[in-house]
């Protein structure tokens, strides 16, 4: 189903995003990886024998250059999946003014242009798929993380805006919303947590990360590239508009 389907992946030169780098590669999919962190991308792709392209996915024209790139190098984009993202923590009073304007457009306004610019392939190929690596801050709120839960609920909208637009073209839109994922960026969190709470990093992970979950345990990315997968197949083609929940039951209560 995946074999010569071209995807474009965002955030990829680490965690979630290059677990579905990895994932595709292993489908047979043509991978175009995108991150800021080109030596890291560079390794990874040369690695996944995999193309890549550096972007600052917060400014609007490097949106439009990854597009560009992707079709210019294998003819058409057929699936999109938007991961890149960063936290800030901050209140909302000294919330950092140009830090809000970073993440809204890396996390929000990317999704946006990176889904109109590929829109135009997929129509004219009647099937693809875009995939927003959301999170459960899409769906309620912490403290303290206004930017990162505002951009994350506009892009719960997005998704279902574009998948109404994209039923009749054949290009289904889906969000999906894990709880905390075994990441470099979260491990660091957690050893530092650790630190200045005083306690283990396991009583960090169950008592304070995962405190609102019935599950206490960090996904893998692996777990998410695996629904990633199941999106992008035949049997989720009428799933479109859906909010793909994977935390553990922390939103169940």
């Amino acid at each position: 189903m995946l074999n010569q389907k071209v995807a474009v992946v965002t955030g990829a030169a680490s965690g979630i995003g290059l677990a579905i780098a990895e994932m595709f590669s292993a489908e047979g999919t043509k991978v175009v990886m995108v991150d800021i962190n080109e030596a890291a991308l560079q390794e990874h792709a040369a690695r996944l024998g995999a193309s890549y392209i550096k972007a600052d996915l917060s400014k609007r024209d490097e949106n439009k250059a990854v597009v560009d790139f992707a079709a210019s190098t294998f003819g058409t984009v057929d699936i999109l999946v938007n991961v890149a993202g960063i936290q800030t923590v901050s209140p909302v009073e000294n919330f950092p003014e140009d830090k809000w304007d970073f993440m809204i457009n890396l996390m929000l306004t990317s999704p946006f242009l990176l889904s109109k610019y590929s829109w135009p392939y997929m129509k004219e190929n009647k099937w693809g798929r875009i995939i927003n690596l959301n999170s459960i801050h899409g769906l309620v709120a912490s403290e303290f993380k206004s930017a990162y839960v505002s951009a994350k609920h506009g892009l719960s909208g997005f998704t279902k805006t574009a998948a109404l637009e994209g039923g009749p073209q054949g290009i289904t839109v889906n969000s999906i919303c894990p709880s905390y994922v075994r990441t470099p960026l979260v491990d660091k969190q957690i050893a530092d947590q650790a630190k200045n709470h005083g306690i283990s990093e396991e009583e960090v992970v169950t008592k304070i990360m995962l405190q609102k979950a019935a599950v206490k345990q960090l996904l893998e990315p692996s777990t998410v590239a695996e629904v990633v997968k199941f999106l992008c197949s035949d049997a989720a083609a009428m799933i479109t508009g859906s909010t793909m929940t994977i935390d553990g039951g922390w939103t169940a209560g």
